[in-house]
């Protein structure tokens, strides 16, 4: 029985954040991610007119489940550094749930691709931290847009680390003693 179009997109988008999640990463092909699912390149550009709107259906994804998470925690939270202590922590949980996710996030698994990827996922790390800004401000912190620039560059910084570790050095390991430092 074939597959209907929206599950072989969603077939492709797992099978190259998958291939990212590789510690010794390497570039990755239209070649390498069909030979991996069986298929045709041609099959793949059935799919999606180019490995950029490949890597957009992966910041989509980024986008949606870390917005509608935090959407949830500003909603439920009244307190506006422990709004800003969640944000922070349910990013980094994502990221080491979906650690193929974190080479997009970085923009490691963007380079050599489309310019306009890196913009969205600057765009992305921006409203971030406008969220944890307005947070801060809700507590009535002096310098919220410091704070959370600060959060912000901590946060980017471990995923890096986790990144080029191999996803061995996970983000959320340091964040427990590190929160008392960044959130006092």
């Amino acid at each position: 029985m074939p597959r209907a179009k929206g599950e072989r997109r969603l077939e492709i988008l797992k099978a190259l954040a998958q291939m990212l999640e590789a510690p010794k990463w390497e570039r990755i092909t239209t070649a390498a991610l069909a030979a991996k699912l069986e298929v045709s390149e041609a099959a793949l550009y059935r799919h999606f007119a180019s490995k950029a709107q490949m890597y957009e259906g992966l910041i989509e994804f980024i986008e949606s489940s870390v917005f509608t998470l935090a959407n949830q925690i500003t909603a439920d939270e009244a307190d506006g550094r422990r709004q800003a202590d969640k944000l922070l922590e349910m990013l980094l949980a994502f990221a080491e749930k979906n650690p193929g996710m974190v080479r997009v996030m970085t923009g490691d698994a963007l380079v050599g691709e489309h310019e306009r990827l890196q913009a969205r996922m600057n765009q992305f790390f921006d409203r971030l931290e406008a969220t944890l800004k307005q947070s801060l401000r809700a507590a009535a912190d002096g310098d919220a847009a410091g704070r959370a620039a600060a959060l912000m560059r901590y946060a980017i910084g471990s995923l890096h680390v986790f990144a080029k570790s191999g996803f061995s050095r996970k983000p959320g390991e340091s964040f427990a003693a590190q929160r008392r430092y960044l959130l006092a």
